[in-house]
């Protein structure tokens, strides 16, 4: 498992809201009320993610999920056409992704929430199944476990003591 960290300063991000929810707290003087922003950061290159930001007014969870996303980013196995390496199924509590490796061609074949990570990780040929919960942050969650669990070919080969086309073949 590769834990790299990636300095965000030096990317350019491009975020993506993918949901606002309002959250409300009953108290001795009523109710107070509050928004949860899920965001989702990457630069198209192969490095994204996803960050949960809570806030009494809107911009300012979604400014804070964008900072919880750039602190959790993860670099992501690409092939040669922009797929992913190897099929995978992502799990995050309830929520399975299963990823698929797609010939050039295919586009992203995928439901909104795993569409997001997938396109802002630069996959352009991908198809996604979502399994089991359909809950948008256990979604993405479950999308960025696949994606950094991937390995690629060298990967394997080196922690198998084996050559590439060993492995390939």
């Amino acid at each position: 498992m590769r834990h790299v960290i990636i300095d965000a300063s030096q990317l350019e991000l491009e975020d993506n809201v993918v949901s606002i929810k309002r959250v409300s707290k009953t108290v001795k003087g009523g109710r107070t009320s509050r928004f949860t922003a899920l965001v989702i950061v990457g630069d198209h290159n192969g490095h994204v993610g996803a960050g949960l930001g809570k806030a009494v007014e809107i911009p300012e969870a979604i400014r804070k999920g964008k900072e919880d996303a750039m602190k959790h980013l993860i670099s992501v196995a690409r092939d040669e056409n922009n797929s992913i390496t190897h099929d995978f199924i992502g799990k995050y509590g309830s929520a399975s992704v299963l990823l698929k490796r797609a010939p050039e061609g295919t586009g992203i074949i995928a439901g909104g929430t795993a569409r997001a990570v997938v396109e802002l990780a630069g996959i352009q040929n991908i198809r996604t199944k979502c399994l089991g919960s359909n809950n948008k942050q256990n979604v993405v969650l479950a999308t960025l476990e696949g994606l950094k669990a991937l390995k690629t070919p060298e990967e394997v080969a080196r922690l198998r003591g084996k050559s590439v086309d060993e492995i390939l073949a």
